[in-house]
């Protein structure tokens, strides 16, 4: 039996590794545990850690480290309680394998603790580029820290491999979730609509948005213009789905619940739809809006289009469904304008995603149970060919 201890912080993040989880629950060579940090154990974000459970999946580990704060200062002191808390776990567990996924703060701690540790890490969605945001330093920093690599694209293997990790672990796999995509059954207008207590319309929008933790004081700027451009749209309803425990991330929560006060008729917002509902409202919506990198990776494959707002998600692969446009009132509606317009709907018909088409968990756990965990730690860096 391999001891693999998948870490989760976030509600999207979990959504990303359900099905990998549950590949690992199921396989007999397998010994799964789970430990859940950041926002899961939060009241404030919704206290997600509860979805993990009602899934089927037991939780061995809970490491609180996320401060009611969201300044830099407390991110940073998150960043020092998450890497206290992991090495006393890891080293009362012992696990054989890690699995993380992406780029966020609470992993960076994970990733630091099982590197003091000398645990293995099996890390995915590495080698992706957001020029916004502090999270690029972060990924490129877990990449380094881990020892097998799962990518969404091509490029973003290269990616890692000109990070000086070996070809041979690092292994393209796609977007992990597309396969939640191909495998979760959608709800139906009718079954939608009574889940989140909420009559659609004619036109409907779903917003995402999240802060740009590398621009100063920008994110309350930036939602205030958001929500202008909306208001232009009288006839819209709108779903806003909250942002994640980042840096400046209460003012866009304050906002979305004073416009949510004002409009009540018209827009509703959630802490978390969970994965089911937040795919059926990507279904049932015209138009997502924001810069969640959800509306680059999974909105294409619903062919819908997709408005990405400012330099949050730059430098990451876009299908043709992508808008993008800059954080300013006239840019978003004259964006939204282009999604909503005939030869842009048409163009949609023929949209290809380029982050895989949903096969992720069956190879990331054949490729963990292949790799010999107990030689892997020293690792040797590759040096790219000279031309």
């Amino acid at each position: 039996m391999i001891k693999i201890c998948v870490v989760t912080g976030t509600r999207a993040e979990y959504g990303l590794l359900h099905w990998t989880m549950k590949a690992m629950q199921d396989n007999p060579n397998i010994e799964l545990s789970i430990c859940v940090t950041g926002m899961h154990l939060s009241p404030e974000f919704g206290k997600t850690f509860q979805q993990i459970e009602m899934d089927g999946f037991k939780i061995n580990g809970k490491v609180e480290m996320l401060l009611s704060s969201d300044s830099s200062v407390g991110i940073s002191k998150s960043i020092g309680l998450g890497l206290i808390g992991f090495a006393e776990f890891f080293d009362n567990t012992k696990p054989d394998w890690i699995l993380v996924l992406g780029d966020r703060f609470e992993i960076y701690s994970v990733v630091s603790a099982a590197m003091i540790s000398r645990i293995p890490v099996a890390h995915c969605h590495g080698g992706e580029a957001t020029e916004g945001l502090i999270d690029e330093a972060i990924r490129h920093s877990i990449t380094k820290m881990s020892h097998l690599h799962f990518t969404s694209t091509e490029e973003y293997k290269n990616r890692v491999i000109q990070l000086g990790e070996q070809p041979s672990n690092v292994f393209e796999v796609g977007a992990l979730g597309i396969e939640n995509i191909n495998r979760l059954h959608l709800l139906d207008i009718s079954k939608f609509q009574s889940s989140i207590n909420f009559k659609l319309s004619d036109l409907n929008f779903l917003v995402t948005f999240h802060p740009v933790t590398l621009e100063n004081a920008s994110s309350e700027d930036q939602f205030s213009e958001l929500l202008e451009s909306l208001k232009l749209f009288k006839d819209a309803r709108i779903i806003f789905t909250m942002p994640n425990a980042d840096h400046d991330g209460r003012v866009i929560i304050q906002l979305i619940e004073d416009f949510v006060k004002k409009n009540s008729e018209k827009a509703i917002a959630f802490d978390s739809l969970g994965q089911l509902r937040y795919l059926s409202a990507i279904k049932h919506c015209d138009v997502v809006i924001g810069n969640s990198s959800s509306g680059l990776i999974e909105v294409p494959h619903f062919k819908k289009p997709t408005i990405n707002i400012g330099d949050r998600q730059r430098g990451r692969i876009m299908a043709d469904s992508v808008i993008n446009c800059k954080p300013i009132k006239n840019s978003i509606a004259k964006s939204i304008q282009l999604a909503l317009s005939v030869n842009f709907q048409q163009k949609l018909k023929n949209v290809s995603n380029p982050y895989g088409k949903g096969n992720c968990s069956d190879i990331i756990v054949k490729e963990i149970l292949n790799t010999p965990f107990k030689n892997i730690l020293k690792k040797k860096f590759y040096n790219l060919p000279i031309k």
